[in-house]
């Protein structure tokens, strides 16, 4: 094999670099009376391929085969179809094959059955391993592929005790899939071809393929364009201007970026590479490029598990398989594969009822329009109800879930997914993919993680044609010796660009570079390679964050090599200079919001509403006037309020059922049947809670009615008609949570699961508790009644915290009512009066505008 190096040339743009190319392949192919319509040249890429066509039509005359290696391999004949068992490049099918495998290995059952998600890891990681041990092998010529798996099972051998014996062994099983794999790999056939002559352009490091071919008995030409980035400069200016620049933040960096790529077009260099280094960065580039109108080819694609058709059939899986949870249910009934359902009334009866689970929704109890959308989306996934069925049999359920609903293929990636899911297809008879669909058993959970991994490994691109688009959003390695007006790589810092994760499988390191598979050190030469290739764009901007959150981010070892080529060579990278004029906003404070009711009231009043007005007019007005509501989540798990809820249903059983006999037993029952009503392990923190606070309850009700105060009843709803003209119609409503008899009259009491010291402030300064005072408007503020909080604290025991001369109260309560609100009816404003926590956790705080006021 013949070496000609085609390092960096001052001046040369990369039309002339390829013509070069064409000019060193003709040339030496004259040399050695070969035909050069009969030679190939292999290109690292599929992208590198019309630049270098045109380079050889501009010469005339006849021109190589010019293609890939795998693209030729493709074209010289047909991929064999994978048998049951063998590996087929599916990780998500081939897991299911190594299943069946360790199916008979009794050193693998004890991990399978006492840790199931750690067995899982060892399926991929088995999986990455036989994959990656097929794909070395595929490199190598036929007559070497024994020799390559017997030095594979050799090294394999050399360790048979002590640490990562199960990896080792998994490692082994991997091999013995592939070595026992009779099919020939497509690479057999350029093997066996036989050219004029191999010419292989390196570029972005070595090609074992590549490597392999022109090995053999074939006159072979290397054309070495890789670049040493240590001395990039030596000797001349390079053709390059490298400009860089640190942006502060995430969101300066998405802006930068974006100012950049519009800088080169408005320059009128064309097209621009987009470097997609850092995923997350680009995604907020492409959405900053698409408002400006900037036409974009997205060449890597993206997972198929974040198209909106993956996201709806996420929701109507989870809602089937899931658990039955109505945040899930909601999710799906909202998504773009379900019918134009009044999904927002039924949200809001779930929240107010506090419903989390399907199963506490009864359609009978519903309204007849949301009873019968509730009972049709139910009828829609009663295909994938049930238990453990066979892979197929869990595709044709859901196929048949999916009838009746918005066609998926219609929804962006929706045409993918169902190819990806073998819904829209069927696999060819007697292939590894009919066997792993016919054979194996998932339950739902398994079903649903498949689901979800295959989505997860299926890559999407969109449908957009790149010949119009003036950027290009491509990897690093695809973004060499393309005719680019300018490169622009976000990302250019210690923690994107020139880290190499290890490898996923079985392997260690020095194991994968005794096997011949690509170690971290030839994957980091091979990024230094890729990189130091943008040197032949005209401009290269090089940008990155200056911080990880609070911690300093440095920039990549690459760009700091560089930087280092640069000064050795006398020179330094130029500063990016952000030509953006920055646009002076004038301040514009707000002065404090006062809102204008036009004299309405509300027909009724309840205790929460009366202590809004009496914190904030304005926080009365968007809450009771306008009826505004912050939509609480439908949590899975259990909160302090919810707890609040269940003890006072618990309680109120309780106190209807005694009887006079075992009241701990006829706690524990109340509490029991309440519990039946949610999770019992969503609930399990407050059933510990409770335990610990039933003795201290019942110890208490025990002295109280030593002293003669007996319950009377419980959640009591009372209204009443306490104003004067022109109010008399105006109502106060409200829910007393119990009423106590005593020897000297009746007790008002309110449970508090919360914490005692606020409550004790509250009731000492009176006027300041609305909610006794209105407890006692609702029973008439007769003199010697008396009301107070009864908390019911698990770890300090029960205390009673009475608010003296309640009735007083709520008299002072009425009148100052009385005048605020004949004020409001006769048009007053209701100005924002809040202050510390009371605006602290308003929902209003983004109307009232209070973070704008002067």
């Amino acid at each position: 094999m013949q070496l000609i190096k085609l390092g960096l040339v001052p001046g040369e743009d990369m039309a002339a670099f390829w013509r070069r190319v064409a000019g060193s392949c003709a040339d030496w192919l004259a040399g050695q009376g070969a035909p050069l319509r009969d030679a190939v040249l292999l290109l690292p890429f599929a992208q590198q391929l019309a630049p270098a066509r045109r380079a050889f039509l501009a010469r005339g005359g006849w021109m190589p085969r010019i293609t890939t290696s795998h693209s030729l391999a493709s074209a010289l004949g047909p991929t064999t179809l994978a048998a049951p068992d063998q590996l087929t490049g599916d990780a998500a099918i081939d897991a299911f094959t190594a299943d069946r495998l360790l199916a008979g290995q009794s050193w693998v059952q004890p991990l399978k059955r006492g840790n199931p998600r750690d067995y899982r890891v060892a399926l991929a990681r088995l999986v990455d391993t036989a994959q990656a041990l097929a794909r070395a092998a595929a490199q190598v010529s036929p007559e070497a592929r024994p020799a390559f798996f017997d030095a594979a099972r050799q090294r394999l051998a050399q360790l048979d005790a002590g640490p990562g014996l199960m990896e080792r062994a998994l490692a082994q099983v991997a091999l013995a899939w592939v070595a026992s794999d009779e099919r020939r790999p497509a690479t057999d056939t350029l093997f066996a071809l036989r050219p004029s002559a191999w010419i292989w352009l390196r570029a972005g490091g070595p090609d074992p393929l590549a490597q392999a071919l022109l090995a053999g008995d074939v006159p072979a030409l290397c054309l070495d364009a890789d670049l040493d980035l240590d001395q990039a400069w030596a000797g001349f200016t390079p053709t390059a201007r490298v400009e860089e620049a640190v942006a502060p933040d995430f969101e300066t960096l998405a802006e930068q970026t974006a100012t950049a790529v519009i800088q080169h077009l408005n320059a009128g260099r064309r097209p621009v590479a987009l470097l997609a280094q850092d995923r997350v960065v680009i995604r907020r580039v492409r959405a900053l490029l698409a408002r400006q109108g900037v036409p974009m080819h997205d060449e890597t694609g993206w997972t198929l598990a974040t198209t909106p058709a993956a996201a709806a059939l996420m929701a109507l899986l989870r809602a089937a398989l899931a658990g039955g949870a109505l945040d899930d249910w909601l999710a799906w009934m909202k998504s773009a594969l379900a019918p134009d359902w009044d999904v927002a009334a039924l949200e809001a009866r779930c929240r107010r009822y506090g419903w989390r689970q399907a199963a506490q929704l009864d359609a009978a109890a519903l309204p007849p329009a949301l009873g019968a959308s509730w009972q049709r989306a139910r009828r829609q996934l009663e295909p994938l109800a049930g238990g453990a069925r066979s892979l197929a049999g869990w595709l044709v359920a859901l196929g048949q879930a999916l009838n009746g609903l918005a066609p998926l293929a219609e929804v962006e990636g929706g045409e993918a997914l169902l190819e990806a899911l073998w819904i829209s297809r069927n696999p060819w008879a007697g292939s590894a993919h009919e066997a792993a669909l016919a054979q194996t058993r998932l339950g739902p959970a398994e079903f649903l993680a498949w689901v979800n991994d295959t989505l997860e490994a299926a890559q999407f691109k969109s449908g957009e044609e790149p010949g119009a688009a003036e950027v290009a959003i491509t990897p690093l390695a695809r973004a060499m010796l393309r005719p680019l007006g300018a490169v622009v790589l976000p990302g250019a810092d210690a923690a994107t660009l020139g880290p190499v994760n290890p490898q996923a499988g079985l392997l260690s390191d020095a194991d994968v570079a005794a096997l011949g598979l690509p170690s971290l050190q030839e994957r980091r030469e091979a990024e230094a390679q890729g990189f130091a290739q943008l040197l032949r764009a005209p401009v290269l901007t090089l940008l990155r964050c200056g911080f990880a959150a609070a911690e300093p981010l440095p920039p990549s070892p690459l760009l700091e090599r560089l930087a280092g080529a640069a000064a050795q060579a006398g020179l330094a990278l130029s500063p990016w200079v952000d030509e953006r004029e920055p646009v002076a906003v004038p301040p514009e404070p707000r002065a404090r919001a006062a809102a204008d009711a036009g004299g309405r009231l509300p027909a009724a009043l309840s205790a929460s509403a009366i202590d809004a007005l009496r914190n904030c007019p304005y926080q009365f007005f968007s809450r009771v006037l306008l009826g505004l509501r912050e939509a609480d989540e439908l949590e899975q798990e259990a909160t302090k309020r919810d707890y609040g809820t269940w003890l006072h249903a618990v309680l109120k059983r309780f106190h209807e059922a005694r009887d006079g006999g075992d009241d701990d037993a006829v706690l524990r029952a109340a509490a029991a049947a309440e519990l039946a009503l949610l999770d019992a392990a969503d609930f399990l923190p407050f059933s510990a809670a409770f335990e610990r606070l039933r003795p201290l309850y019942l110890a208490w009700l025990a002295d109280t009615e030593a002293g003669g105060q007996r319950y009377a009843e419980g959640e009591v709803d009372r209204d009443c008609r306490p104003f004067a003209a022109p109010l008399d119609a105006l109502v106060i409503k409200g829910r007393i949570d119990r009423i106590d008899d005593s020897p000297a009259g009746p007790w008002l009491l309110d449970y508090k699961t919360g914490d005692a010291k606020a409550l004790k402030d509250k009731v000492a300064a009176r006027l300041e508790d609305t909610q006794l005072a209105t407890y006692a408007l609702l029973s008439g503020a007769a003199p010697g009644l008396r009301a107070a909080y009864l908390v019911l604290d698990d770890g300090k025991g029960i205390a009673l915290l009475p608010h003296e001369d309640v009735s007083a109260t709520a008299l002072a309560l009425r009148d100052g009512l009385q005048a605020d609100l004949t004020a409001l009816r006769a048009g007053a404003p209701l100005p924002a009066l809040g202050e510390g926590r009371v605006c602290d956790y308003c929902e209003a705080r983004g109307l009232c505008r209070k973070d704008d006021w002067t």
